[in-house]
């Protein structure tokens, strides 16, 4: 077995098991949970190259809450310190790595500090570090000062968006992953069979219809799009995810483009910080700290979804 990136998130079989969020308070509307959705109260603290955060940064641009929730970007290269904010101090705080954030919210923290982070300014503690919980609320309870003409989890359609995000989490968002920091063979396979069967499944399913759910992109969507858009320049390349690529599949493709043509989102994808990111801080996956120069890719090409609708 090789030796880990994160050993502590490692177990006797060489799979990767990713820790669990520390902080999961509640931001709601009405402040029932002791966090009310309030206009500049909270900040998140996202990198650009996460997926994890991307859901995040996504989910503020999309219900127009930038002038709501403030944002800090943290540099790719992240080292033994952690994500750090490079060349100037976090301006809300003045941290200079994250650790700082989180070892003010909880002293006794001894895990991998991760972003997204959402911070509450008054009590100057971290309220979550879920990203999955911020993408909700984000979605769900600043209604008051968001576009709600985007919905991006609609009553009528939670069950399945509910499913799909746990099949979306297990096999593809966590699952490049699973691949990436396998140290067995057996481990690293297994991940592979899961992820590939879920992204042939995911295509079928985009054959019929243009959004996984409903006539709108949804969460659902958002969940698949930040581990798609860097699939081929990363995934495939660095966790060996290389069994097909995601230009290989006649409907995920396509769909990817659909995606990122959406005004406002094209804006949220940096591939520089993702690239930069991840082959040169993962040092045990990319020991010569080379960057690739491609793949090519024109996600700006027409996409054809036009057609289809919310069919199954």
């Amino acid at each position: 077995m090789t030796t880990p990136q994160f050993p502590a998130e490692q177990n006797e079989h060489g799979e990767f098991v990713r820790q669990e969020s520390r902080f999961r308070d509640r931001v709601s509307r009405d402040g029932s949970t002791g966090f009310p959705a309030e206009a500049g109260r909270y900040h998140l603290y996202v990198s650009l190259a996460c997926p994890w955060a991307h859901r995040t940064i996504l989910a503020r641009r999309l219900k127009r809450l930038e002038d709501v929730i403030g944002m800090t970007v943290v540099d790719p290269i992240r080292d033994e310190r952690g994500w750090a904010f490079r060349p100037e101090p976090d301006p809300v705080e003045g941290f200079r790595f994250l650790a700082e954030a989180y070892a003010r919210s909880d002293p006794t923290f001894a895990g991998r500090v991760t972003v997204p982070v959402l911070w509450d300014t008054r009590t100057g503690r971290i309220v979550n570090n879920e990203s999955a919980d911020i993408l909700r609320m984000l979605g769900t309870e600043f209604e008051a000062f968001a576009d709600t003409a985007v919905d991006l989890y609609p009553a009528a359609a939670r069950a399945e968006i509910d499913a799909l995000a746990e099949t979306i989490y297990d096999s593809v968002n966590n699952g490049v992953y699973r691949a990436g920091f396998a140290t067995t063979q057996r481990a690293y396979e297994r991940a592979i069979e899961a992820l590939f069967a879920t992204l042939t499944e995911l295509d079928r399913r985009l054959a019929t219809r243009r959004y996984l759910v409903g006539a709108h992109p949804t969460e659902a969507d958002w969940r698949l799009f930040t581990t798609l858009i860097r699939f081929d320049p990363v995934y495939a390349v660095h966790f060996k995810c290389c069994l097909r690529r995601i230009a290989d599949h006649p409907h995920l493709y396509p769909y990817l483009r659909d995606l990122y043509q959406i005004d406002g989102v094209a804006g949220t994808v940096d591939f520089d910080h993702i690239k930069r990111h991840y082959y040169l801080t993962h040092e045990r996956l990319n020991p010569s700290r080379i960057v690739p120069v491609g793949p090519e890719q024109d996600l700006t090409a027409p996409h054809g979804r036009e057609r289809l609708g919310a069919s199954r």
